[in-house]
């Protein structure tokens, strides 16, 4: 049995409410690395840190990652390295980086665990040694509104002094910090749950009626063993392997011959719609199937039942591009951002598909290009856009924006969304390179629109994102 399933059985039948805590250490139990060290890297490389700085924070990151060692001064020179800081300036930082690399790297069954608890109805916090404005971001993206972390003293004019304030929440300092949060919640640490990688995180396991070893090291397991603790190993986020860059390059090749092939298409049929009908169908199946990425698709028929339509679609890489075009077959266009037209892989295909590329600086100019998109609907053709606007870089659904449904209304057409999950597991948002794997997709019923009022756009818009979100949360199954 894999290790996610008795977990989430052994979350699912116990205690409910929010007198039970569900307590995670961060580093290697929720993400895939050493979290402190994805700050220090960018600091390096602009010289930020001096020589013996650098020296002195790669010696305790080695140390502290390989043998277990406190990592308490570590931390205190990450916080001495922030002396001058502005919080915003920090917190700006800590979004980017979250955003561009630490949210590729939690493990998918961690984040499920996670909902786990959440839809039992426990306190979920995160429990961790390191620098809370570090750890934020990720407690957002996860739906976690509790975080125990080392604090920094802030002075009078918003920035942080170097100094902490607090004691390094590692060992015992952890446990105790721990200790003091649910006496203050009120949460019977006896029926509650806490996830560890190390051994220095045995006291704060001991604290719970609950502990579980999560991908341990070796004094964690052999104390687990001796304690009865239940151990598991998290499959890992998607790895960037040779084999999957080689995989990718042919991916892109073979759908450049197709795109090829469908100029050649248009040229002799004198269509431009022709191309991309050709380019859009043939050339995403052949693309998807030499990067080894198939589709599992509930719900099919509604791609078919009323064209032409709006297509919603949940935005988390370059992937969707491919998966729309392997589903939506023909006549239909897009709306992309105005970077992309350059772009040498979805450049090609967006001038095929005619795709309406819009300057979101300029409103005006971006009213204008939509001209032409309502104009298609009203001829036939149908549109696939993300309502989020732009990529989410974790399976977190952003909000709305109200655009393509002022299309749909203004066009008299229908909404048909389409759920996505596991596309930016296979392909990062901000990567290139596509592993192989297996796309859950499900088609909703198409949404009318032609009695919708604009006084009450609001409220609809948010009726279908909770169909995205009770889609998301429980997936549904072909008949």
């Amino acid at each position: 049995m894999p290790d996610i399933v008795w977990l989430l059985d052994r979350i699912e039948s116990g205690p409910e409410g929010p007198q039970i805590g569900a307590f995670f250490d961060f580093d290697q139990v929720i993400v895939d690395c050493y979290s402190a060290s994805l700050f220090f890297e960018p600091r390096t490389r602009t010289g930020d840190l001096g020589f013996t700085q650098l020296i002195e924070s790669l010696t305790e990151r080695r140390t502290s990652s390989r043998r277990g060692r406190d990592v308490s001064e570590l931390i205190r020179i990450g916080a001495s390295k922030q002396a001058g800081t502005k919080v915003t300036a920090l917190r700006d930082q800590s979004r980017e980086t979250f955003e561009t690399t630490l949210s590729h790297l939690i493990y998918p069954e961690a984040r499920m665990m996670i909902d786990a608890h959440h839809r039992m109805g426990h306190t979920v916090v995160i429990a961790t040694s390191g620098l809370r404005p570090l750890i934020l971001p990720a407690a957002e993206d996860l739906g976690i509104q509790k975080v125990i972390a080392t604090e920094m003293v802030i002075d009078k004019y918003g920035r942080y002094s170097g100094a902490l304030d607090s004691s390094v929440r590692w060992g015992k300092e952890k446990a105790a910090a721990v200790k003091a949060f649910a006496k203050e919640e009120g949460i019977r640490l006896k029926s509650s749950f806490a996830y560890a990688n190390g051994a220095g995180d045995i006291p704060f396991l001991e604290l719970v009626g609950n502990p579980c070893a999560i991908n341990a090291d070796s004094k964690l397991r052999t104390t687990a063993r001796d304690h009865g603790w239940p151990s598991a190993l998290l499959r890992r986020p998607a790895q960037d392997r040779p084999i999957d860059v080689v995989r990718s390059a042919a991916a892109v090749s073979a759908m450049g011959a197709v795109v090829a092939a469908a100029a050649g298409v248009g040229i002799a049929s004198g269509s431009r719609s022709a191309a991309a009908n050709f380019a859009s169908g043939l050339g995403s199946d052949v693309m998807l199937r030499t990067a080894g990425v198939t589709l599992n698709v509930v719900g099919e028929e509604n791609l078919w039942s009323q064209r032409p339509a709006v297509f919603l679609f949940n935005h988390q890489s370059q992937l969707d591009v491919l998966v729309l075009g392997a589903l939506l077959r023909e006549n239909f266009t897009g709306v992309a951002k105005k970077s992309l037209e350059k772009d040498p892989f979805f450049g090609p295909i967006g001038w095929l598909a005619n795709v309406a590329f819009i300057d979101r600086s300029n409103n005006a100019k971006a009213r204008e290009a939509l001209e032409p998109v309502v104009a298609a609907l009203k001829e036939g053709r149908s549109l696939a856009v993300a309502p989020e606007g732009t990529r989410s870089p974790t399976p977190r659904l952003l909000p709305f924006k109200k655009g393509p449904f002022h299309i749909a209304m203004q066009a008299e057409v229908p909404l048909v969304p389409i759920v996505m999950r596991n596309c930016g597991e296979i392909m990062a948002a901000h990567s290139y390179v596509v592993h192989p794997g297996v796309v859950d997709v499900a088609v909703l019923p198409p949404v009318d629109t032609r009695d919708w009022d604009l006084a009450d756009l609001d409220e609809h818009i948010a009726q279908v994102r909770d169909m995205y979100l009770q889609t998301l949360s429980d997936w549904p199954t072909a008949d």
